[in-house]
Formats: structure tokens, sequence, C-alpha cells
């Protein structure tokens, strides 16, 4: 394998894994496989790529570094380069907030799921995927815990509500606009991509970041090239340098292909 100089970048959800059926396309599959010679592939989350929902997807895609939670994990295989706890008396405002309007505010940590509204999580569950297999536990306990993120289940109604109250915190919105991610204002996954960038010694000029909702702005942005799905949301789309298909549509593999990155990027 040649040194491999650059880095694409990808978010998991409606950019890689395609929540109609919840599988990652095949054509987003080999597109991954042809990238890898010359490439470094990053995965670059919302979630933490860890947990019990989410390493499945993880291990198919096999990235050689993983940006997890917007940048307050990062990865590259077992080892932990960079993990950012939230400020505990923050979260702890979060938590009381939510349950005193019924909000379903937490996170999941292993198999196990940590909400202020559970009732809210299961509707959702059902809503989007027919079933509902969690574990709950009691939120408060993350108060002990090293928590990095929160994610916010519910409408948009409900980040209003915690936009208004919280302006230190960023609520981006998820594509289905079924929630949003909670997280710290600092943080963002261009930071991440940054830290990887500096870990491997690639400039970022030489890095694509695809993705497809709010909290992949920072990264679209920072990115040598940021690109858009052809399903992101219409805001992110205006700030990317290219505009994809959709998921469904072949989006990653048409992009990798328009700008001919089955072999290495050229340098400056």
């Amino acid at each position: 394998m040649t040194e491999r100089r650059s880095i694409v970048s990808f978010d998991l959800d409606m950019t890689l894994l395609d929540h109609s059926d919840y599988k990652i396309p095949a054509s987003a599959l080999q597109a991954l496989e042809r990238l890898r010679t010359d490439h470094r592939i990053v995965l670059a989350s919302g979630r933490d790529m860890d947990n019990h929902y989410s390493r499945q997807y993880r291990d198919i895609i096999k990235p050689d570094g993983i940006i997890h939670m917007n940048g307050t994990k990062v990865t590259v295989g077992d080892e932990l380069l960079y993990a950012h706890r939230m400020d505990r008396a923050l979260l702890e405002a979060l938590l009381r907030f939510a349950m005193e309007h019924d909000l379903s505010l937490g996170v999941t940590i292993g198999d196990r799921d940590y909400y202020t509204d559970p009732e809210g999580v299961r509707e959702m569950d059902l809503k989007r995927w027919g079933e509902m297999d969690r574990h709950f536990m009691d939120p408060l306990l993350l108060l002990d815990m090293p928590v990095q993120t929160l994610a916010y289940i519910g409408t948009e109604e409900g980040v209003r509500l915690l936009e208004d109250r919280f302006p230190q915190v960023k609520f981006p919105m998820f594509a289905g606009r079924m929630g949003a991610d909670v997280v710290e204002r600092e943080a963002s996954k261009a930071e991440g991509l940054k830290r990887l960038c500096a870990i491997w010694d690639i400039d970022i000029r030489h890095t694509a970041a695809f993705g497809d909702s709010m909290n992949d702005l920072e990264i679209l942005q920072e990115a040598g090239i940021g690109i858009a799905m052809g399903n992101a949301i219409d805001q992110l789309k205006a700030h990317a340098d290219y505009v994809t298909a959709p998921i469904g549509q072949d989006g990653v593999l048409g992009a990798c292909e328009h700008f001919h990155w089955f072999s290495a990027f050229k340098e400056d």
C-alpha cells in the first residue's frame, strides 16, 4: 500500500447508513474499499461508535480513525487519542431542565440507555424502527460518569426550548428532524479531524468530508473539500463545496468518481 497522505471523512447516519433499510449501500462500500488504497478513511459521527447500537457499523466500515460524538472522543484502532468530559454542572442543569419539561435527553453508554423521558424514546423508536430494544437506567447516574455529549430525542419544539435556556450548547438537529445532538460549543467534528491530521502529519487541505446534517457543518467548512449528500438539509448544502446525489442514489460513489479519488489526491 502506498503512503496515504490524504483523508476522506464520512458521517454515518444518512451519509453511509441509509435509514430506509439501515444498511450501507453496496456502492458506498465499494467506494470505501477503492479509497483505502490511497486515502485514510475516517468515520465522523455524532454517535459513540463503540456502543452497543453502533459498533456493528464500525466493524463493517473498518475506518483508520474515528471521530466519535462530534469530536469529543477520537480513536485510532484501540487507542484513545482524545476524550472530553462534559462539565458536571452543565450536565446536571441539562438533565434537570429536561426532567422538568418532559424532554427525552440522555445518552447510550455500552448497552445501557440513560434518558430523562424513556417513554419519549420508546415512542420515537417504534415510529422509526417498529420496535424498541433498550435497557433504561436512571439518567442521574450520568452525573458520576464520564459523559462527553448527550442526545435529545423529540421534535424541534424541544430543541427551541433547550437553545433558549442553554446558549453555551449547540443542538444541531438530526437529518430526520427527530432529535438533535447536544454538544458544548467548542466541540465539533472539525476539531476531531484536526487532531487526526496532527497525528498522521497530514495537511488539512488534503482532506475531504461528507455529511448530511448540521453537526457536519464545521467539518465540511474546515476540510479541503466539503461534500453534502443530496438528502442533506438545505442549510448544510449552502456551505458545501459540492452537493452529490442522495444516499439511495449512489451519492458517495458518485462524488468520489466526480473528484477522481480512486487515485491519490494531487499535491499542491
